[in-house]
């Protein structure tokens, strides 16, 4: 199911026509006398650092919208955002092995988009990103989305497509109370959830834990997950002690692509859509972490805080040939991996006058240190093949403030700078199972480099109704350790030499906020600039590695719109146009695999009868984009498609329920695919590739109470 050429065209149209409007229907500022009441900053409460961004494109997802949202995974949620693209490996599960894209990195956008929890960078050291399925749900009381690469300057490295910020409820001044609840659905979906939170005087908790467990969309896809985080707390007016914990537990099957090749009559994208090519491949992994910290006033506008976490991520993974025919059989390659990470982050926030003119600051360090351990056997619990080691440690001072130079225009301006270390080794093993003798060790490695990274940014309210914002920044990502290490095959005989150098970029962006009665709309258009773009690599001789690549460009512009029709029936809309190209080399103007131009969706929340019966949908549209490895532009495209979500619930005194179907319409479809190499290497073999399929209709059936 598709979007025509006009839909798309209409598409278009909405968003250039939002900002146009924004502008045309802006009066002039009012003189002296004239109303005082001016727009307001859409502002991101970062819960860690307690301002926004100035000049940048936000918005805020809610734990309502969370809550009534049809759709039932985070990912999912957040892939409404206009600049928000996700690509999904599994239907079923949670959205585990998902990835969130902002602004058009494809491949390699888990790198590229920087998450936080209550302000602190929870982004891992490896390429696999943040696993969104190991936070429950209940645990979030907002999601805050700040685009484009300022973010770099306040929260590190790897914010080039922006920066999702994850606040999590505490039981502050709340009365104490619970929820449980419990959901059943299609493909042998099961989930409970339970949640307490309240305080006593200056003491409080909140505490939130989930399992789930599914049969997979696929064969080879079954799912399990627990987790479970907490928040502690003592407060007082002079400041407050805090400790968060969680931990997580995951099993996953890993079914593998389907295969299209036409050339040999072969498309089980059709005929085995459910089927497995990796039958008993399988994935696990553990996590825990722990901060803990304190804030302190030492004067009025004036705040201390301080504080440091560490985190724990265990991964073991298990792949046989795809030939095989007994289970435990036919190992072909296995991963057990230790990342551990610790962090010291103290800051100032600053909020007064200089001179009568309102300034907000924050300031402060941070220091991450990273030991990353991992072994490379033919099976679990044989000796490794290859053992990789590495340690990554960074140092950072930075600085940002905000004037209110008049009551109606705010300035900001920051920088960051950031050292950075890196010291890694392989140790090849000639004796364990499966080694070969022509294979070798990587190459030791040992650098330390500085980076810089800056804001300038600027918002001008007009009057009650109209606003405008610009920034431009300066931001830097360092390789993650799988970039390092690549992915070299044990046969090539090919060392890794973990160097790759850091990616660079430099953003424009310029917007216009409009609010006018019940209808609120933000446009925005941005320009992004990169050098050395770190990109996954398929050589002609078959080695699979990583490289910088040629100068690279994203532009394009985001509108979201909503519009309360009546106090119980509201609208939310976005649309973005999103251009990513290789600027230079030898694929000077093609598209950048797995970034679709055009995104959008259509939302209705509908409160029927008060908060007894409310119905909620969402329309969404993803247009076609280029399959992962097509830097040529010569494979077939990954259709356009169109699916529409919708749920109906309610709340009774303390019972709550929902029924929820996602993909109403049963829409065959899939966000990713990767092309199939030829012979020669430099580009892929035309129609065949290997996707992923996403399941048709399916149902979620959920139920609890509150006390």
């Amino acid at each position: 199911m598709g979007w025509t050429l006009n839909a798309k065209r209409k598409l278009f149209c909405v968003s250039v026509l939002s900002g146009l409007a924004a502008i045309a229907i802006a009066p002039p500022a009012y003189p002296q006398g004239g109303p005082s009441v001016l727009l307001p900053a859409l502002n991101v409460t970062a819960s860690r650092l307690g301002n926004g961004i100035t000049g940048t494109s936000t918005t805020i997802i809610t734990a309502e919208d969370i809550e009534r949202s049809p759709t039932q995974t985070i990912p999912d949620i957040l892939s409404r955002e206009p600049g928000i693209q996700v690509q999904n490996l599994f239907g079923g599960v949670n959205g585990s092995y998902s990835q969130v894209d902002m602004r058009g990195f494809g491949a390699a956008s888990a790198s590229n988009t920087l998450f936080l929890i209550n302000g602190r960078r929870i982004n891992e050291l490896d390429q696999r990103g943040i696993d969104l399925a190991s936070i429950p749900r209940e645990s979030i009381e907002r999601i805050e989305i700040t685009r484009g690469n300022s973010g770099v300057v306040l929260y590190g490295d790897g914010a080039v497509g922006g920066v999702i910020n994850i606040v999590t409820k505490n039981g502050v001044g709340a009365k104490p109370g619970g929820r449980i609840d419990g959901a059943f659905g299609s493909f042998g979906y099961r989930e409970g959830n339970v949640s307490v939170l309240g305080s006593n005087g200056p003491w409080s908790a909140s505490i939130h834990s989930n399992t789930i467990a599914s049969n997979g969309y696929r064969a080879n896809n079954d799912y399990r997950q627990n987790n479970g985080v907490g928040d502690f707390r003592y407060s007082t007016d002079q400041g407050s002690l805090y400790l968060n914990l969680s931990a997580d537990d995951q099993d996953i099957g890993l079914p593998g692509h389907r295969r299209v090749e036409p050339s040999k009559g072969i498309n089980k994208m059709l005929t085995e859509r459910q089927g497995a090519f990796t039958p008993y491949d399988w994935g696990a992994k553990q996590g825990q972490s722990v901060t803990a910290g304190f804030t302190r006033m030492f004067a009025p506008g004036f705040e201390l805080v301080v504080d440091g976490g560490l985190r724990r991520k265990t991964d073991q993974s298990q792949f046989f040939t795809t030939t095989e025919t007994v289970q435990g059989m036919g190992a072909r390659a296995a991963t057990d991996t230790t990342l551990a990470t610790g962090s010291f982050t103290p800051r100032v926030k600053i909020d007064s006058d200089v001179m009568g003119l309102p300034i907000k600051v924050i300031g402060g360090f941070d220091y991450y240190r990273s030991d990353y351990d991992s072994d490379r056997p033919v099976a679990v619990g044989q000796a490794p093949i290859h053992k990789f080691d590495l340690s990554q440690n960074s140092a950072a001072f930075y600085w940002q403030q905000t004037i209110s130079i008049l009551p109606s225009t705010d300035v900001s301006a920051g920088g960051r700078v950031q050292r950075t270390n890196v010291e890694a080794r392989d140790t090849f093993n000639v004796n364990a199972p499966g080694a070969q003798n022509f294979d070798v060790a990587g190459v030791p490695f040992n650098r330390g480099e500085t980076n810089r990274a800056f804001h300038l940014g600027a918002e001008h309210r007009f009057n009650e109704n109209v606003a405008v914002f610009g920034r431009m920044a300066q931001s830097f990502r360092v390789p993650n350790v799988d970039e390092r290490v690549g992915a070299v095959e044990a046969l090539s005989g090919t060392p890794t030499s973990f160097d790759l150098r850091t990616q660079k970029s430099h953003d424009f962006e310029g917007g216009v906020r409009l609010h006018l009665g019940s209808l609120d709309v933000q446009w925005s258009m941005y320009d992004m600039r990169l050098t050395d773009e770190i990109h996954f690599r398929y050589a002609p001789n078959f080695v699979v590695n990583n490289t910088n690549l040629d100068p690279t460009r994203r532009y394009g512009h985001e509108t979201i719109a909503t519009y309360r029709v009546t106090e119980a029936f509201r609208l939310k809309g976005g649309a973005a146009f999103t251009r990513a190209k290789f600027a230079d080399g030898i694929f000077e103007g093609n598209d950048v695999p797995l970034v679709s131009t055009w995104t959008g969706n259509v939302g209705l929340s509908w409160d029927i009868w008060q908060k007894w019966l409310t119905f909620d949908a969402v329309v969404r549209y993803v247009g076609p984009r280029r399959m992962d490895n097509d830097q040529t532009n010569l494979q077939p495209l990954i259709p356009a498609y169109t699916i529409v979500d919708a749920r109906i619930g309610g709340e009774i005194e303390k019972f709550f329920w929902s029924f929820a179907v996602q993909n109403l319409f049963s829409v065959d479809y899939f966000d990713y695919s990767i092309a199939s190499p030829f012979p020669n290497g430099f580009a892929s073999q035309l129609g065949t590739y290997n996707a992923y399929p996403q399941p048709g209709r399916s149902y979620m059936l959920k139920a609890g109470v509150t006390w």
